[in-house]
């Protein structure tokens, strides 16, 4: 296995980068700036993307966020968000908000989100994959003449099909509108609809529509009830029912296993040790016991 070394302050010099890039993405052309050319960088366009960010999202037809997009998030065109105009001076006053794609060559004239199946381009009704068509608006197949434009079946976790979602490029205002998050302020280019790690999984998996990430506080200290699920009942602190309780509802042994709120990892494992230990005698017990037979008096 190999060792990776670095010299003295070459961690830092690996983290400076690492800063660079994200600020700096595909705008140096891939020729790195100058100390000096990198601070007017910074010095101008900072400030610009600080104040006109432009959130990016893939949305079912119910108004959810289903994907978030990064700077790594293909487009149709098969580029990274990166990889298109993603910074303004001024945000455009039309809507939708058209972001190019800034490869030389591409066609691409708008960012469009779309999914896959698993690693796979998914299939356009014409039996193509998405890559396979035009990324010239009109999406039209480059294999069969009669496809009339990219239109997939393929179901999104939501239960929605593809071809009802839609890429929607918001404004900060536009979001906050909405009650949707816009996370904190950051420098860093193509940035898109993320704003936390939550932001990285599916709509549905976000917890609530909106995709803003965990509950409110009101909702995660709200009392269990007796409609809840068996763990959070076991959880649920000094209120929470007796062991005899959850053995008549015959779920002892699953919150026997369950780690209690007032217990370290020593205290539960001891405690799962000696439960364990006293099944086993009583199974050795009742294994000696003498049987009825055995005493019947002759």
């Amino acid at each position: 296995m190999e060792r990776l070394t670095l010299p003295p302050g070459g961690a830092a010099a690996v983290d400076d980068y690492l800063e660079y890039r994200r600020i700096v993405g595909e705008d140096d052309g891939g020729k790195l700036f100058t100390p000096e050319e990198y601070e007017e960088y910074k010095r101008k366009v900072l400030p610009m993307r600080l104040q006109n960010r432009l959130y990016v999202s893939w949305q079912s037809p119910t108004g959810m966020d289903c994907k978030l997009v990064g700077p790594e998030t293909l487009c149709f065109c098969t580029h990274r968000y990166k990889q298109h105009k993603t910074d303004f001076e001024t945000i455009p006053q039309q809507h939708p908000i058209d972001l190019p794609c800034r490869v030389t060559g591409c066609l691409c004239k708008a960012y469009h989100y779309v999914p896959l199946n698993g690693t796979q381009p998914i299939r356009c009704r014409c039996k193509h994959f998405a890559d396979q068509h035009s990324a010239a608006p009109g999406f039209l197949c480059n294999a069969c003449s009669k496809c009339s434009g990219f239109h997939s079946p393929f179901s999104c976790a939501c239960g929605q099909p593809a071809y009802t979602h839609d890429t929607v490029v918001e404004t900060k205002q536009e979001r906050l509108a909405q009650g949707k998050p816009v996370g904190q302020d950051v420098p860093y280019a193509a940035m898109g609809g993320l704003t936390g790690f939550s932001s990285l999984a599916e709509g549905y998996l976000r917890l609530d529509d909106s995709g803003i990430g965990a509950p409110l506080v009101e909702f995660l200290d709200s009392p269990v009830t007796t409609m809840d699920h068996p763990f959070l009942k076991a959880f649920q602190g000094p209120s929470s029912p007796s062991i005899e309780t959850l053995t008549n509802a015959g779920t002892s042994s699953q919150v026997s296993s369950l780690r209690r709120p007032e217990e370290d990892d020593m205290a539960f494992f001891e405690r799962r040790y000696q439960e364990r230990i006293k099944m086993e005698k009583a199974a050795t017990q009742k294994g000696k016991a003498p049987s009825l037979s055995s005493t019947k008096p002759s």
